[in-house]
């Protein structure tokens, strides 16, 4: 594993009348990768942007596009995300019938997969397809909104952080939800090594960003 902390702040609370701007403020603010929030209104209760939006954000960062899909059926919508200029495209196991086969397509777009696991959706997902991640992202909020507080998974951070070391792959341990400089200790000492940060990194205004990811980096 990379020792280096990457902050991935998500659009999901950003203004969304100048999110071209916004994506180019945090990535000079430095963000290590844009983490994009798409939610449907039907998996999660919600509802934000398309691949169109993704599309058009493109060329305002060169920084990693991280963009969590929180749709079901997801299987039709990932070649559209891949064209639109996603880097990575993580999905919910839940969200369709065959998991293994939808990592094997993102992969085969020449993109890096990633499986997201909700609050209560267990680490032996994992089983059988630790092959085919690059990334895993466990939510500590149930899906849905941004500035919920955080759910102390740090046990499951923790288990999947010693399946990650066991296939002896760089695969990335993301967390999402209720991440603050407090908690961003907790899950990096758990394991974490990418951070989901919205309300921790959009506070306070464009002025703010950089301290902010500084200051989630600094944990």
């Amino acid at each position: 594993m990379s020792n280096k902390i990457r902050i991935a702040p998500s659009i999901l609370s950003a203004d969304f009348a100048t999110l071209g701007e916004e994506v180019r403020r945090v990535d000079e603010a430095g963000a290590d990768y844009i983490h994009v929030d798409v939610m449907d209104g039907h998996f999660v209760p919600n509802i934000t942007i398309g691949p169109d939006v993704v599309k058009a954000l493109r060329p305002h960062s060169k920084k990693v596009f991280d963009v969590h899909l929180m749709i079901a059926p997801v299987d039709p919508y990932v070649e559209a995300f891949a064209n639109a200029g996603a880097d990575i495209i993580s999905f919910h196991p839940e969200a369709g019938a065959h998991y293994h086969r939808t990592l094997q397509s993102i992969r085969g777009l020449g993109k890096r997969a990633g499986l997201v696991l909700n609050p209560a959706t267990p680490t032996d997902v994992l089983d059988n397809v630790m092959d085919l991640v690059d990334l895993v992202l466990i939510m500590t909020v149930n899906p849905g909104f941004g500035g919920q507080s955080f759910i102390p998974l740090l046990d499951k951070i923790a288990d999947v952080r010693a399946r990650i070391d066991a296939t002896g792959r760089d695969i990335d341990l993301e967390i999402d939800g209720g991440v603050n400089p407090e908690t961003a200790k907790l899950c990096v000492q758990a394991g974490a090594n990418v951070l989901v940060a919205g309300t921790a990194t959009f506070k306070g205004g464009p002025e703010k960003y950089a301290d902010n990811i500084k200051a989630l980096r600094g944990a």
